[in-house]
């Protein structure tokens, strides 16, 4: 994905402006004996978030009311927030102090003297996930980790370390925090950080979570760092620095031009956002000529950008949203817009564009950050392996893979997916405000995990972590904001030919001709999602289906003590339904078991008897390691969702469909359905002609706005020069 400066990025600017008068505002409430009730979603929310508000008559009918805000307290010119006519009230980006006061008032339709009053917390969010995301440390050594939240000049972070994400784990033995720090502004937000150093042995996790809370309440953010005990540290750190020349690929960068302006109403503009993306690989065509590789949507604006367009390093968001023509610019010219592939076109596939390279600005040998061995505790920068790359074979689709990108850093995962048929939505803007194409791609491969890549890292070169040969072009990402997540990635070989055909010249990646291995930094290890609690009604359920006809006849169709048991779970294929567990000895672990019985999703355990007796049986399949599958089954799962995805596809609450394995019995090929989250589709079977239906929420892949954010804040720049508009436009002076 591209980035957005306001979502990402943060900068300590010498240019703030002290501000006097910066108080609240406060309006009379209007209190009377309603004849009717309201109430909220939250009593509680962050500046993140969003509160739905109810009005009701006594007897349970909804109240038709006028909502407006009542009274708040932040300082006036950020605001007070909004709600709408259905009830939804959205704080404001920033906040004045520790806790605002917002006070809602609710009028009845038509009888204004009949209303009533309530009054929500708004508490400061997170700008931006932690900075880093993600790291990996070796033992004993330090790293600085910082996080930003919307207040303006005041406001703190509160640290701590624990074993999981939520911050609820143990602290024991995860290292020590120092160096605690918060640097205040009047026109930008609150910016804290601390350094952690590792601890000196390995605790018995390798992962600890970094965790802030802001103003120490229930409003968190965390990065997941890794602990080795081989000496590796690796951050994504070199990928957004400035690097002056033979800049190394991997790194920040994008166009000079990629930003969004705000005009004032009196006529003032200034840059209120800014984009980037990553500098993914060099490649080259039958002349010799290099160029940079990335995504149309870092080096071409999505369409919007012209030939000749100058290519910066780093990207804007890493250096202030200040384009070459500020004065103040940190940024350099390391190349020129050549081509790129529309994203409006039907006729494309690939979200990718090039860029000629300036005399001298890029590392000629097209060596990638942390590609290379280990040197001094440091990964070295090493070129990927020179060609074409490679395609995926129906039968080896379980290898690691790999990529170093502008802001997760180098990152390994696995293969979630392929063949899959996918809408992602590109704008005009990096605020994301403006739509411009809604595309489906077809044949893409999707990677799984949460913390595999993040906005910034777009254009980012995929490699097969065992020989460092390309495999795809990251290009967008969607989460459910619940540990699950998908990078989708062009085949490698459809970029080079699509982008060889804009130029009127076959391409190939430059680098070297002998393969080596990358280093694998697993931020989301198979298996690590906890399992669900399973409730009374699904184990009623599961009961009730053990007593069927369907649970009967198939018992009558199994060989005796093929099956030693049986639970109630959860069922990975359709999540939030339950699952009949099914307990296979372990002897018998290919023996034919039906996707449903009686209705319900079987889950399928090979194990032994002794275990089941035990109550020592796994309570969940073992999470396979990529799409580990006969080539045969791989095949009949291609033909179902060739034959049935273009039908899949006209319902508008799915995403995309592809072809994977399943979950609930991982040696049996399913296809993937994509929902969009919060949508519904029009049905969902469990089988298409025979094949298990697997299924994933996700929200819209983005390409522009990180994955983790839910309402995006504008960046410190555009809220310094929004801040002092507006006091101007009140008389105040600054």
């Amino acid at each position: 994905m591209n980035l957005r400066f306001s979502s990402r990025f943060f900068a300590y600017t010498a240019c703030l402006l002290a501000l006097a008068g910066c108080g609240g505002v406060t309006y009379k409430p209007h209190n009377s004996s309603a004849t009717f009730v309201v109430s909220a979603s939250a009593s509680d929310v962050n500046t993140n978030g969003q509160v739905s508000l109810y009005s009701l008559f006594p007897n349970g009918n909804a109240a038709p009311v006028q909502w407006s805000i009542d009274s708040a307290n932040n300082a006036e010119s950020l605001g007070q927030g909004r709600v709408d006519a259905t009830g939804v009230y959205t704080p404001p980006n920033a906040l004045s102090q520790n806790v605002v006061a917002v006070s809602i008032r609710a009028q009845l339709l038509n009888q204004p003297n009949d209303e009533t009053t309530l009054t929500l917390q708004v508490h400061p969010g997170f700008v931006q996930p932690l900075l880093p995301e993600v790291a990996t440390l070796a033992l004993g050594k330090s790293i600085r980790t910082h996080a930003q939240i919307s207040e303006v000049d005041a406001g703190s972070v509160t640290w701590s370390l624990s074993s999981n994400s939520a911050g609820t784990g143990s602290s024991s033995g995860l290292g020590t925090l120092t160096q605690e720090s918060c640097h205040h502004f009047h026109q930008q937000y609150t910016n804290c950080s601390v350094t952690y150093t590792a601890p000196q042995q390995l605790p018995a996790g390798s992962t600890v979570y970094l965790i802030a809370a802001a103003n120490g309440t229930q409003t968190i953010a965390s990065s997941k760092i890794l602990l080795d005990d081989k000496g590796i540290t690796s951050t994504p750190a070199p990928n957004q620095a400035t690097q002056s020349e033979n800049a190394l690929l991997g790194s920040s960068g994008g166009n000079n031009n990629d930003y969004d302006t705000y005009t004032t109403p009196s006529g003032q503009s200034y840059i209120a956002d800014c984009c980037g993306g990553t500098l993914g690989a060099l490649v080259q065509d039958a002349a010799g000529n290099q160029y940079i590789l990335s995504n149309n949507h870092v080096l071409a604006e999505s369409d919007q950008a012209r030939a000749g367009d100058t290519i910066i390093q780093p990207g804007l968001m890493d250096g202030a949203c200040r384009p070459l023509s500020d004065p103040a610019s940190t940024v350099h010219p390391v190349g020129t817009l050549k081509a790129w592939v529309p994203i409006a076109s039907r006729q494309t596939n690939v979200d990718a564009a090039l860029a000629s390279v300036n005399p001298g600005a890029i590392n000629p040998s097209g060596a990638i950050l942390e590609l290379g061995p280990l040197r001094n505790g440091t990964l070295t920068a090493a070129p990927p392996v020179a060609g074409t790359g490679d395609a995926l074979t129906i039968g080896n689709l379980s290898f690691p893979v790999v990529k170093s990108g502008r802001t997760t850093g180098l990152t390994c995962s696995r293969i979630g997916a392929i063949d899959l048929t996918v809408k992602v939505n590109y704008y005009k803007d990096c605020a994301e405000t403006q739509p411009y194409s809604t595309k489906i791609f077809h044949h893409q491969i999707a990677i799984e995990g949460a913390h595999f890549t993040d906005s910034g890292d777009s254009g980012a070169l995929v490699l097969d972590a065992r020989n460092a040969k390309a495999i795809g072009l990251y290009f967008a990402g969607g989460t459910n904001g619940d540990g699950q997540a998908l990078s989708l990635v062009n085949p490698i070989r459809d970029v080079l030919s699509e982008l060889g055909a804009a130029i009127g010249s076959p391409l190939q990646i430059v680098g070297t001709k002998t393969p080596h291995r990358v280093a694998c930094m697993d931020y989301d290890p198979p298996g690590s999602q906890p399992a669900r609690t399973i409730p009374e009604i699904w184990r009623k359920r599961v009961a009730a289906a053990l007593q069927s006809a369907d649970y009967r006849e198939f018992l009558r169709n199994t060989p005796p003590g093929a099956i030693l048991g049986s639970a109630p779970g959860d069922s990975l294929d359709n999540p939030g339904h339950a699952a009949l567990i099914l307990y296979v000895d372990a002897s018998n672990a290919n023996l034919p078991v039906p996707v449903t019985i009686d209705g319900l999703r079987t889950q399928v355990i090979p194990t032994t008897a002794a275990a089941v007796t035990a109550g020592t049986a796994p309570s969940r399949p073992a999470t396979p390691l990529g799409i580990d599958l006969p080539a045969a089954s791989i095949r009949r799962a291609r033909q179902v969702a060739a034959l049935h995805t273009a039908e899949i596809m006209q319902d508008p609450a799915i995403l995309g469909v592809g072809v994977t394995n399943s979950l609930d019995r991982p040696t049996e090929p399913a296809i993937l359905i994509l929902i969009e989250l919060g949508q519904v589709p029009r049905n969902m079977p469990a089988t298409l002609d025979g094949i298990r239906v697997r299924y994933m929420n996700l929200q819209r892949f983005h390409v522009t706005r990180s994955r983790r954010e839910l309402r995006p804040h504008p960046s410190s720049c555009a809220l310094r020069k929004e801040i002092g508009w507006k006091l101007r436009q009140s008389g105040l002076r600054f």
